[in-house]
């Protein structure tokens, strides 16, 4: 349950240094805040990659500048310089570094958990429930609006799910084409999302389709791995328009929450070597 605390960096709950870098981490319950101090001359690239073992930065960053610039550099070209003072919002898939003789100082509201550590040490199995979300038709909807208007319509929706994930203490790991994976520390609270999700994209002009498992995940470098997360996508894959598809397992969960479900029967999940009970969620 939330309760009224308050932690100051002077004391941080973990310092992570890396070259040109460091992190000063502070704990409220489940949050994980930070606060980034890089050097001139550090860039992701050279000082974070060969911890991360990965291409690009593939964590999601939202935060505040005290002082000093970031350049950034994403995947696809796009390119953005960040400053004092300013708020920001960095997608995965990107590289930065610090532009100029002043270092750069911000404060990190999403990536504190894994930043700058190797997958070595994110290697951990935790039990949580996963939501796979999925705009259906999507490829219609592309094709009637044109690649930039749906790059528009994307963003927004992203956003407007990013809100409701927020909302429910939910944990976005990844978005994959028009789909989202985010992972949550209780049954209900996905649910309540994956239900909260639907209105929010059809005020946009959208439908979703969504699938919620429980079960074990391996967190390694920022993602889940593990059956538990293709079980997830593959009851996603198997809801209509509106629709919230739950396991077996995140149903008996559910006894007591108030949410009542229909009996969907033994189904067949396409990669997994049984058929397993679902049920939707009823409206």
């Amino acid at each position: 349950m939330p309760r009224l605390q308050r932690k100051g960096f002077r004391t941080p709950d973990e310092v992570r240094s890396f070259p040109s870098g460091r992190m000063d981490v502070i704990t409220l319950d489940e949050t994980q805040i930070a606060r980034f101090v890089f050097q001139p001359g550090w860039r992701w690239s050279k000082d974070v990659a060969p911890i991360a073992g990965t291409r690009s930065c593939q964590h999601r960053h939202v935060g505040y500048t005290l002082s000093g610039t970031l350049e950034v550099l994403m995947d696809d070209g796009t390119r953005m310089t960040i400053g004092p003072d300013d708020a920001y919002e960095i997608p995965p898939g990107h590289d930065g570094w610090v532009a100029g003789e002043v270092p750069w100082e911000s404060v990190e509201f999403t990536s504190a958990h894994s930043f700058g550590r190797s997958p070595d040490e994110l290697g951990e199995r935790v039990l949580a429930t996963i939501l796979f979300s999925d705009i259906v038709d999507s490829t219609a909807v592309v094709e009637r609006l044109g690649d930039a208007a749906w790059a528009d319509l994307l963003r927004e929706h992203h956003e407007a799910a990013r809100t409701v994930m927020d909302r429910f203490r939910g944990r976005e790991l990844t978005t994959l084409g028009d789909g989202i994976l985010a992972l949550f520390d209780g049954a209900a609270r996905a649910v309540h999302a994956a239900a909260a999700m639907g209105p929010a994209a059809e005020r946009l002009g959208l439908r979703l389709r969504a699938g919620i498992h429980t079960g074990e995940v391996e967190i390694v470098g920022g993602q889940a791995r593990g059956v538990a997360v293709h079980t997830a996508a593959r009851i996603a894959a198997l809801a209509k328009p509106d629709e919230v598809l739950v396991s077996g397992i995140t149903c008996d969960l559910l006894d007591g929450s108030g949410l009542n479900f229909d009996d969907r029967g033994e189904l067949n999940l396409k990669g997994l070597s049984r058929s397993r009970p679902v049920f939707a969620l009823r409206r």
